[in-house]
């Protein structure tokens, strides 16, 4: 038997990266939801009607995802896949600007060859339709939170709830997870190599701060990547007013690691090892951002002075074991620098 004609349970694809599914209708995937609209306590969010009967492409397997709630490390969700071009655009959750890429349970999903005719739309005043128009006010009601303590508005998402839709750690020593990165496309084997080496060695970092005298440390025991800041009290400003569309090159390490205080924060906001790997690269302006959601509280955050969000950018996970939720970093204006365009 080929593939697409290979006999599994029912909601089990065993999907790989670039294989071609189709989100199943609102009917039917209302039948896979419980009373809050979740699957596996799994939030299928309003955002993500707009993609039923779509055909996508697995762009990676979201076997696993870091905790960037709690920092408890890796964590292991069950049969979900990312969808290539299927970011939450925030609409149901106050304009979030944050841009994750949504998780897709299998149940959700069928595979299609790519080559066959997408099925009709049915009818609409079919009784299928009728039922999928009643998910999109459980979903809205669902995507919101009790308020909190001040009476503010919060929200409830996939990102906010990713501790219950995956309680069971992953370490770092579970060498099945490796594998699963090859085997299911999400990296090569080099790449997946080299987050265990990463992930060991930021492990032993962590310890022999603990435990040795600083003499004897790595790079003062610093995680693989080395960013530093050092900076006491406010941290520098710049303003450029990027706009959409305009080319920027991304400053060197160096000079952004003067802009951080010890926190490795320039006035609120991080930068991280990962984005330090796009140092001295070139990007086109994507967006600016305004707000995004806090994943502990689901309180909406309004930022005083807008972020920058670059074309292509994301977290690839290289330094922080493959993790594939592939987020899309924000950054300060001082970062970056205006270049002409070529001819």
């Amino acid at each position: 038997m080929t593939r697409l004609q290979a006999v599994t349970e029912p909601g089990v694809l065993n999907l790989r990266v670039g294989e071609t599914v189709e989100v199943l209708s609102e009917a039917e995937i209302m039948a896979t939801l419980d009373e809050r609209g979740e699957l596996d306590q799994l939030p299928f969010m309003p955002e993500m009607l707009a993609f039923c009967g779509k055909r996508l492409t697995v762009h990676k397997v979201a076997y696993k995802l870091c905790d960037t709630i709690s920092r408890s490390g890796m964590r292991k969700m069950e049969r979900a896949v990312h969808l290539a071009g299927a970011r939450c655009d925030g609409s149901a959750h106050g304009g979030c600007q944050t841009a994750c890429l949504m998780y897709w349970k299998e149940a959700w999903l069928k595979r299609v060859d790519p080559n066959d005719p997408p099925a009709p739309e049915p009818p609409k005043e079919s009784g299928g339709l009728a039922q999928g128009r009643k998910l999109l006010p459980i979903l809205e009601v669902a995507s919101r939170k009790e308020p909190g303590p001040d009476g503010g508005e919060r929200f409830s998402c996939q990102a906010t709830e990713l501790l219950r839709a995956a309680p069971t750690c992953l370490p770092l020593k579970d060498m099945r997870q490796y594998v699963m990165d090859v085997r299911t496309g999400n990296v090569g084997v080099f790449f997946s190599l080299r987050g265990l080496f990463v992930g060991v060695f930021n492990r032993f970092q962590e310890r022999s701060k603990r435990t040795l005298p600083k003499w004897l440390l790595i790079r003062g025991g610093l995680r693989w990547g080395f960013v530093k800041g050092a900076l006491v009290g406010a941290t520098p400003n710049a303003t450029l007013d990027l706009k959409p569309g305009e080319l920027v090159r991304i400053k060197s390490k160096q000079e952004i690691l003067k802009t951080l205080n010890q926190d490795l924060l320039n006035r609120g906001l991080g930068f991280e090892e990962e984005m330090a790997r796009y140092c001295g690269q070139t990007a086109r302006v994507l967006s600016r951002v305004d707000r995004c959601l806090d994943e502990r509280t689901g309180e909406m955050l309004e930022m005083k002075s807008s972020c920058i969000v670059l074309e292509g950018v994301v977290c690839a996970g290289a330094y922080n074991v493959s993790c594939p939720r592939e987020f899309v970093p924000f950054w300060r204006e001082i970062w970056l620098e205006r270049v002409e365009e070529p001819v």
